[in-house]
């Protein structure tokens, strides 16, 4: 059985070999950059991060030109207040009305609510554009 050495490319043509300092360097600097990475995710995971909120649209009525009645639900926290903006769309989804609506503070995480909105022509929809939490 013969024991062929590993290939090595000629001598200098990459820089000089590292030697054992070099290797030792790179190898505390690869290990600071995983502590810091790992210091990075414990941080980000455990900081007080943005309370939760989401919300779905359940639906809306047409009352003719002048107005829409939009229905709408918000999950949050319910000591929370939220406010979220309701839109009313023409049927070129040109924003034709909107009001801002404040949800809560609730007995119940999810609250059902129906805001109108005044509109400047016929809406053929109404809809939550956004929700976030307000700050106390």
């Amino acid at each position: 059985m013969s024991e062929t050495a590993t290939p090595r490319p000629p001598a200098g043509r990459y820089g000089p070999e590292p030697g054992p300092r070099r290797r030792l360097a790179g190898r505390v600097a690869i290990a600071a950059l995983l502590a810091v990475a790992v210091a990075w995710a414990v941080w980000v995971g455990l900081r007080p991060g943005t309370r939760s909120i989401s919300w779905d649209d359940v639906g809306y009525v047409v009352h003719g030109p002048d107005r829409v009645d939009v229905t709408f639900e918000v999950v949050k926290d319910p000591a929370d207040t939220a406010r979220c903006t309701v839109q009313a769309l023409s049927a070129a989804y040109a924003e034709v009305g909107v009001v801002t609506a404040t949800v809560g503070p609730a007995d119940a995480p999810t609250v059902r609510q129906t805001v109108t909105v005044a509109t400047q022509e016929l809406a053929v929809t109404g809809i939550v554009d956004r929700c976030e939490i307000v700050e106390p």
